[in-house]
């Protein structure tokens, strides 16, 4: 399927390519699709798109846009909802601090959690049983997030999160590495599994990164990958890019190229099966990869750009879903990534940091964003 959708993309671009010429003949010409929309045409494109429509996407995609875009360019017109983020995560992590002082709250907020855990997919149900099996972890994983969200915006501290000493010490007496090392778990949770082993050295609770690694490395060898199915695959290429994005702080920082050359060479080497077998919010993120490890000449990224303009949709100015959808919330994890392959900047900014902004904004920016917000999100220009 996803072939046969690859070479119709192929197809489509060379009648465009014919009709242009045979419209120069006469006269007439006209640009191609590639002349016409280049990479950065292609990023803007879709960054006005979704910040047309961003008022109206859930809460917690406009935090997830507005937080990478910051990080992308620094603007002070992405902080409103940042802020508002901000605002809700400390009230939310003051909550679970005073909740902790009840020794029964993390395992039944555990299983009320994978209670609500969506079930839509084969994947989903998986991944459902799967925490189901691993008592507190389900609670304990979604709070290390949070307070290492709160620290990646300087919140971590008496003076935002009184006592917020408890959570750690609570973090602490959880058994991380059993999990994080287990076969299964890594089976069908891979790119979670990098993320927390990173969440946790951050917040000064355990260092599992190097353990964590050699696990993934053993479970996932290149001489592997041709017995690996489509979501074997895909599991195993998603959780690699996120060993490099984690370890980047979510795109505040450079990553040493180094460090990952193991992930690096298995993309190059791998690169035509991942742009055939997998999706493109994952091969957008391993050309980003590249782009956190400093290579962005790496032949890698130019092919990885062009599939993503190949899969560009000019009319709903958005990358579709793999079987087609333009549902923006949907589609937006995969869009704000396809801005940033794009259009990656010569620096990333840290942050934001809020700790000395909380309370300085209106109703409107805590539930939206504020309408100066609104009118210059529609000139995109850095």
């Amino acid at each position: 399927m996803r072939a046969s959708r690859r070479s119709l993309r192929s197809s489509t671009r060379l009648m465009v390519w014919l009709l242009a010429a045979l419209l120069a003949l006469g006269g007439c010409a006209l640009p191609t699709r590639d002349q016409a929309l280049g990479y950065r045409d292609v990023a803007r494109s879709i960054q006005e798109r979704y910040e047309e429509a961003l008022p109206d996407l859930p809460l917690s995609k406009q935090r997830h846009y507005a937080q990478r875009l910051y990080r992308l360019t620094g603007e002070e017109r992405y902080l409103p909802l940042n802020r508002a983020y901000g605002r809700q995560l400390v009230s939310d992590l003051r909550e679970e601090i005073d909740a902790l002082a009840d020794p029964d709250h993390a395992a039944r907020r555990a299983r009320e959690q994978v209670a609500a855990y969506p079930e839509g997919s084969a994947k989903q149900r998986r991944r459902k049983r799967m925490l189901g099996e691993w008592g507190e972890i389900a609670y304990a994983k979604g709070l290390a997030f949070d307070l290492t969200q709160a620290k990646y915006h300087g919140l971590l501290n008496e003076a935002d999160l009184p006592g917020y000493h408890r959570a750690l010490d609570y973090l602490a007496g959880v058994d991380f590495r059993t999990f994080v090392l287990d076969p299964e778990v890594m089976a069908v949770y891979a790119a979670q599994v990098a993320n927390l082993v990173y969440y946790l050295e951050d917040l000064g609770v355990a260092d599992l990164r190097e353990e964590a690694t050699a696990a993934f490395r053993r479970q996932y060898p290149p001489a592997r990958d041709p017995r690996l199915s489509t979501a074997e695959y895909r599991n195993k290429i998603y959780g690699m890019t996120h060993f490099v994005i984690a370890a980047s702080d979510y795109y505040q920082k450079p990553v040493e190229a180094e460090n990952f050359r193991w992930v690096l060479d298995q993309f190059a080497a791998g690169l035509e099966r991942i742009l055939v077998d997998t999706k493109e919010d994952i091969y957008t993120e391993v050309g980003i990869s590249f782009l956190l490890a400093g290579e962005e000449e790496h032949p890698a990224v130019r092919r990885l750009r062009d599939a993503l303009l190949e899969a560009y949709d000019p009319v709903a100015r958005m990358v579709p879903s793999e079987q087609g959808g333009t549902n923006l919330a949907r589609g937006e994890h995969r869009n704000v990534l396809a801005i940033m392959l794009l259009d990656w900047p010569d620096r990333l900014y840290p942050g934001p940091k809020l700790s000395r902004l909380q309370g300085q904004e209106t109703l409107a920016s805590r539930i939206g964003m504020s309408s100066s917000w609104m009118a210059s999100s529609l000139r995109i220009c850095r």
